[in-house]
């Protein structure tokens, strides 16, 4: 194997040091360290736990109480979940009616059969999806505590990301399967109950011992410990793996998570593949319908990988696993679940979208509940750029701008500041979230330039990763690197629905000169890039910067470029002068690149009669 770990450890300990100097004066988090002992009951699909848990508190506070979600609770009839999904105008088509109708020996649940702190029993209850606990001593700023809990879990039918025997026949998908520690930050206590979407938890360590029926192959995330004591992955090699005793122990570690994800079927096919330089990528499949698109997949995973390091940042762990299970696609560290019945083009699309959630949500952890568009945006930005470059693709935002446009033309959208629990559709959601989350990016190529968006997007990472940046976190960092101010671009993209809607008012001639009026019709200001062709076939920008940029874009167009003065937000109409008259001028174009998202681009164009 050519993985290089030396260089990966150096730079991680450079990174470390630079951040800490960076960040050390204003920034903290809370840490937590897991052990957790299983023992699961393949018959019943049931399992009993015994959870360790180290509780840094890196606050400023005094803590006397601390919430631990339980996921699986939401499988039950009656829950938030279920509630809302038969009250919901347009429920997903995964989850419908069907929790309602689960029976006993069908739902989920997590039942805390003992809870202590530091050996001291605890009081607690029970709310749903939320375990509310009261402390028996306050954890003091910089203090650490550590909690034991015995537990006993009941697996759900597969309805949404977790459960038993989907709908491709998976027996286990183990995502949010376990009691977790809800984060506190700044903003205190995040203590969401499970409705839909989405996760936030502090970063960690995990140490994860599975005991199951021998028949079975478990992945998961992180490094597994003991693969020769468990013969995994030795039986080709002529290892004699003796198995009389009726379950095997899996062990595994992962360190600097904030999840852990674990899948486990009979039938599983592990494959391997290396992308030069790291990591090893892991594979497990069902063989079937699908399995040549499956054994087309390591190659192009690796060549996916090789293209998003280069672009978007280095990945620092050793493995990534790609995982047959769940319901659709959903990312985990190191890991993901996704269904596996599809072309090739279709399982390398969703691959490549939950591997990038190994930048936008598994390394720069945002509080998804209020930022669901800098991880899934972010991430569909990317995915765009990948694909593209796999497929020699041209032409890779039109689908995402018209998505956009049909979002504003529904009448249906919310602010991205939204919840991401509380939008009134899930149609919303998903389009902002997902493709006004990434035009937020794209549309950046237009307003800094292309340059500074490639670079600030990396330097992003570097500066962010293994922590819970927020919206300012990332937008400053794409201030510096472009020398522009861009709180005007949150306040109106992200807190608003406001739109673009620039047009080429009128276009005159005055003692020799061309006149051109421009319009702002929308509500949402813009800088303009002005393309001038003329008669003569040569061609010159005019730009405008908005006066509250207090800056301008680098010249990349290879154009000769015109500096207009400011354009302020207050004013709705805006004129320059050519300095030819009309007769030479061939057409006039607002913003040729296609990355402004202009709600009417018909009216962004003159040409000669």
């Amino acid at each position: 194997m050519k993985y290089n770990f030396i260089k990966k450890v150096f730079f991680l300990l450079l990174f470390g040091c630079y951040a800490s100097i960076s960040y050390s004066q204003n920034y903290w988090q809370q840490r937590v360290e897991y052990k957790m002992d299983i023992d699961f009951d393949v018959k019943n699909h049931q399992f009993t736990g015994s959870q360790t848990l180290k509780y840094y508190n890196n606050s400023a506070d005094t803590l006397d109480r601390v919430f631990y979600h339980l996921y699986f609770n939401a499988f039950q009839p009656g829950s938030m979940m279920d509630t809302r999904s038969r009250t919901i105008e347009d429920p997903d088509g995964r989850v419908m009616d069907r929790i309602s109708k689960l029976d006993d020996s069908e739902i989920g649940f997590h039942k805390i059969q003992s809870l202590k702190q530091d050996g001291k029993p605890l009081d607690y209850q029970v709310e749903g999806t939320v375990l509310e606990v009261s402390l028996a001593d306050p954890i003091l700023p910089g203090a650490t505590t550590i909690f034991d809990m015995n537990f006993q879990s009941q697996v759900p039918v597969q309805i949404r990301r977790s459960g038993r025997n989907n709908a491709e026949g998976i027996d286990y998908s183990m995502a949010q399967w376990f009691p977790k520690m809800a984060e506190y930050d700044e903003r205190g206590w995040h203590a969401h109950p499970y409705v839909a979407r989405e996760f936030y938890a502090p970063w960690g360590d995990f140490e994860v011992n599975l005991s199951i029926d021998k028949n079975y192959v478990v992945a998961a995330t992180g490094i597994l410990q003991n693969p020769n004591e468990i013969g995994y992955g030795y039986e080709d090699e002529g290892v004699d793996v003796k198995r009389k005793e009726k379950k095997i122990t899996w062990k595994f570690k992962a360190e600097r998570v904030h999840d852990f994800v674990w899948a486990a079927d009979p039938d599983y096919t592990h494959t391997t593949a290396m992308v030069d330089g790291g990591p090893e990528l892991h594979f497990f499949y069902q063989k079937g319908v699908k399995t040549q698109a499956w054994e087309e997949l390591p190659a192009l995973t690796a060549k996916a990988f090789e293209y998003i390091q280069a672009n978007f940042g280095e990945y620092p762990y050793p493995h990534y696993s790609v995982i047959q299970g769940g319901d659709g696609g959903m990312e985990y560290p190191m890991a993901t679940l996704i269904t596996g019945e599809r072309s090739i083009q279709s399982l390398l699309g969703v691959t490549v979208h939950e591997a990038l959630h190994s930048w936008y949500q598994g390394l720069l952890a945002t509080n998804e509940s209020y930022y669901a568009w800098m991880d899934e945006g972010f991430t569909e930005y990317a995915e765009t750029k990948t694909i593209a470059n796999l497929n020699n693709s041209q032409n890779i935002w039109d689908s995402k701008y018209k998505a956009y446009f049909y979002l504003v033309n529904s009448g249906k959208e919310e602010a991205m500041s939204t919840h991401s629990d509380h939008y009134s559709t899930n149609f919303a959601y998903s389009l902002a979230a997902y493709t006004k989350g990434a035009v937020a990016l794209a549309q950046l190529n237009y307003i800094i330039g292309e340059s500074a968006t490639a670079s600030a997007l990396k330097k992003y990472y570097y500066q962010w990763r293994f922590k819970h940046p927020e919206m300012y976190d990332w937008i400053r960092v794409f201030e510096k690197e472009s020398d522009i101010e861009l709180d005007w671009y949150l306040d109106y993209w992200v807190n608003t629905t406001h739109t673009i809607d620039y047009a080429i008012g009128s276009v005159s001639e005055a003692e020799g000169k061309t006149i051109v009026d421009l319009e702002r019709k929308g509500k949402m200001p813009m800088p303009m890039d002005v393309y001038v062709t003329f008669v003569d076939g040569s061609r010159k920008i005019y730009y405008a910067p908005l006066s509250m940029m207090r800056g301008e874009k680098e010249n990349e167009s290879g154009l000769e470029r015109v500096i207009l003065p400011d354009w302020s937000w207050t004013h709705p109409t805006y004129q320059f002068t050519i300095e030819k008259p009309l007769a030479e001028i061939e057409s006039i174009r607002i913003d040729e690149s296609g990355y402004m998202a202009d709600v009417n681009r018909g009216n962004n164009i003159w040409e000669k009669e």
